[in-house]
């Protein structure tokens, strides 16, 4: 975390640059916010590479943590292990609308898909940000999924913006983080990881930072871990579909040392892919790829648990509550962690 409480001697890995995602080069984030009387949701778009996905996707792995979900795209994902668009993040009921504004910017770039060529699998995950934002308000439309790609860029915001406008995490406000860490592997070459999360899940009560539980300020109702988190993985070393699959899984590790048991109705998805290894569509009958030596995977194990749970903490950090469209308002855990450490 940035500009927070002291931290040292809990990591073991350098951060990148930005510490964010986008210390992986030629990646890109961008986020479109939706604001209203009872409207306080969005959209947030990644963008593995500047190119065309359609025609140049990327490797990558899903692990479903716990299934509690309803987004699109991943079992063609898991099946052929490679995205082809963007990825979008949103809330529970704007999955069709995002869904279909991929298709039609994919049908856009490349006017044979569904024709001459195959259908596109977008690729679209969500969380429940019904707490703040009234989800059967069904605001997000397809010019905003539009809006969040357009916006994409190296910098970008964290905390209530864009997908986690409306999102709470262990009881506080925030739902937007990121992180980055740097692997240097014994023979010197070095890569970034990446982590960017939706995060919507936790217990109030458990919540552990920097392995201290925090308890809840003030008398408060503590209520199950039944939201959800969407775990977004990027690195630029060498590796294959199974291979970032297996660092997908590790995430869970990260929900664990916050103080997350992943519960019966939380919907818990690591997305992990390289921008490393790209193959365009078509080709010859073989093709040749560089892969990470499998004895060097621990490095990226240990990145991946790092990145994940200081991109939550970060998601937390840089949360501004808003007023829910019930009137109701989540804590800030800013201010919580502030009066924590002072007494």
């Amino acid at each position: 975390m940035r500009n927070t409480i002291d931290s040292k001697n809990w990591w073991t890995l350098p951060t990148g640059p930005r510490n964010d995602i986008c210390d992986v080069a030629g990646l890109r984030v961008g986020n479109h916010d939706l604001r209203g009387d009872v409207v306080c949701t969005g959209v947030t778009a990644i963008l593995p590479h500047e190119g065309d996905l359609f025609r140049q996707p990327v490797p990558a792995g899903v692990a479903v943590l716990n299934g509690f979900g309803k987004s699109a795209g991943l079992m063609q994902l898991a099946e052929l292990g490679q995205i082809e668009t963007p990825i979008l993040l949103t809330n529970t009921f704007a999955v069709g609308s995002c869904s279909n504004a991929l298709i039609r910017r994919a049908i856009s770039a490349n006017p044979a898909i569904g024709r001459g060529t195959s259908t596109v699998n977008p690729l679209v995950l969500e969380c429940n940000d019904g707490t703040v934002n009234d989800i059967q308000a069904l605001a997000v439309t397809e010019d905003h999924a539009q809006a969040a790609i357009d916006a994409c860029g190296c910098d970008f915001a964290q905390g209530t913006v864009g997908a986690g406008s409306g999102m709470k995490t262990f009881g506080y406000a925030g739902g937007l983080g990121s992180a980055s860490r740097r692997v240097v592997l014994p023979g010197g070459e070095g890569f970034g990881l990446g982590a960017l999360v939706l995060s919507n899940f936790g217990q109030q009560s458990t919540l552990r930072v920097f392995g201290q539980q925090v308890p809840p300020p003030g008398q408060v109702g503590d209520v199950p871990d039944k939201g959800s988190i969407i775990i977004i993985l990027a690195t630029d070393a060498p590796m294959d579909a199974r291979q970032v699959t297996r660092m997908a899984r590790r995430s869970a590790a990260a929900l664990g040392r916050l103080g997350s048991h992943i519960g019966h109705q939380s919907g818990d998805i690591a997305l992990a892919f390289t921008t490393s290894n790209r193959i365009g569509c078509g080709g010859p009958d073989t093709q040749t790829v560089t892969r990470l030596n499998e004895d060097r995977m621990d490095a990226f194990f240990t990145a991946t648990v790092e990145a994940v749970e200081e991109a939550i903490l970060n998601a937390l950090w840089h949360g501004v509550p808003h007023q829910g469209y019930d009137g109701s308002m989540l804590p800030s855990f800013r201010d919580r962690m502030t009066d924590f450490y002072r007494n």
